[in-house]
């Protein structure tokens, strides 16, 4: 109950800054999502060390601020080209770059280097410049509003999935990845999360109950896959929890696992579809 007490109590705090910190736009986003960024592939980085792989440090920290600062609302209304992104500019730029550097010094396991530096970018910066983007789809004014969406919607999973999975678990949803999750958990958090974004959707007058629906199984997909896909970097990698930052919960990728999913998933579904429009 101690440990539950303090899991609940981290939660409610970090709720409530990153509500202050999404309602005040990308002025307070930026530097906190870079800061975000560099305690995560900090956390990345202590676990490679434990399994003595090596990477590109400095340059995938600078690199990542740049792609977190390419997600700006304004660099987005001025692509480099009609249809592109400057986040693509700054990713392109890394990969060569960080090639480049493996040419004049390769030192030891040279193509290991590259490939676990751009998986860091990848994972961790690159995913997280989708807060920004999302934050402004399709403005200011609505895409706070959205952007509260996938917070409600991961938060009701995780919910919804706990309690599904103690009371009724009992097939195993990923036993090799995580042997905690199952099939009737998941479905618990896809219910759950439905009635948030439901009741959310109907007081906000944006989706009728097929479009809630739809938007429910992507999102509580998208959450589930990033759970569990960091699950599976940890198990590979031979971690319990990614850091110890957040009492309660581990390290920041541990409790941004499900978010780093669930907000480019909700971004994709407002562009691609005509529901956020």
């Amino acid at each position: 109950m101690e440990s539950l007490s303090t899991r609940v109590l981290t939660s409610v705090v970090g709720f409530v800054i990153v509500s202050v910190v999404v309602w005040i736009g990308w002025y307070a986003m930026l530097p906190a999502l870079v800061a975000v960024s560099i305690f995560g592939l900090h956390e990345y980085f202590r676990m490679l060390d434990r399994n003595d792989l090596d990477v590109r440090r400095l340059s995938v920290g600078l690199f990542g601020a740049a792609l977190i600062v390419a997600s700006l609302p304004m660099l987005a209304d001025t692509p480099p080209w009609p249809g592109g992104s400057w986040r693509e500019v700054v990713l392109s730029i890394a990969v060569g770059a960080l090639l480049v550097l493996e040419v004049i010094n390769p030192g030891e396991r040279p193509l290991e280097r590259v490939v676990y530096s751009l998986f860091g970018l990848l994972y961790i910066p690159w995913l997280l410049g989708y807060f920004l983007l999302l934050r402004y789809s399709p403005n200011a004014d609505e895409g706070l509003l959205y952007f509260a969406l996938p917070l409600l919607a991961t938060f009701a999973a995780d919910i919804g999935g706990f309690f599904a999975g103690h009371f009724f678990g009992k097939r195993k949803l990923a036993p090799e990845v995580s042997p905690g999750k199952t099939v009737e958990g998941a479905v618990g958090g896809l219910v759950f999360s439905f009635l948030v974004v439901l009741m959310v959707s109907q007081v906000a007058d944006i989706w009728n109950p097929l479009q809630a629906f739809l938007y429910s199984i992507v999102v509580a997909s998208a959450s589930q896959l990033g759970d569990l896909s960091e699950s599976l970097i940890k198990r590979a990698l031979r971690t319990k929890d990614s850091g110890n930052s957040l009492p309660g919960h581990g390290g920041f990728l541990d409790r941004l696992d499900s978010l780093m999913f669930a907000v480019p998933a909700t971004y994709f579904f407002l562009n691609i579809s005509t529901f956020g429009r």
